[in-house]
């Protein structure tokens, strides 16, 4: 079996992770650990100088790459098979291309629990994955503060 774990690398993403970690162990599942990077942003008609743009959008993306990289080196430290996978654009399509190019058998995705309003006007991630999947998907529900508080204890 081989799951997709989609993480945006935020504090609920151990939730995502722990709940892919159980379900890994009770299957023996392969994990692909997908990050998706925001699309690289068009710089036409900005002050801001294009290099010093480009440079911030490399450090950031050389942070997220250490920091999805150690996550898996963590759950392979576990014992688990496991690829961390960083793509860049649209987070709903990227993820979806991810599955299909892995042959996932499931994705492992958060929720965010965003109100309506939200919702309405920003989209759902995982709710576009639901719509659009053509393998199961194990929608996690994650709080912030809820991760925060628990791993405060």
């Amino acid at each position: 079996m081989k799951l997709l774990v989609a993480i945006d690398l935020s504090e609920s993403s151990a939730a995502v992770v722990d709940a892919a970690r159980s379900l890994a162990a009770a299957t023996g599942a392969a994990l692909t650990l997908l990050h998706v990077a925001a699309p690289e942003p068009y710089f036409v008609g900005y002050d801001v100088d294009p290099p010093v743009m480009r440079d911030a959008l490399a450090a950031r993306f050389h942070r997220e790459h250490r920091e999805l990289q150690a996550m898996g080196q963590s759950l392979r430290d576990e014992g688990f098979a496991c690829t961390p996978v960083l793509a860049q654009g649209a987070t709903v399509e990227t993820i979806l291309r991810e599955a299909e190019h892995t042959a996932a058998d499931m994705v492992v995705i958060g929720s965010h629990g965003k109100g309506v309003v939200k919702r309405l006007v920003l989209g759902s991630v995982s709710e576009g994955v639901l719509r659009e999947a053509t393998v199961p998907v194990l929608v996690v529900p994650v709080s912030v503060t809820a991760t925060a508080r628990d791993s405060a204890n």
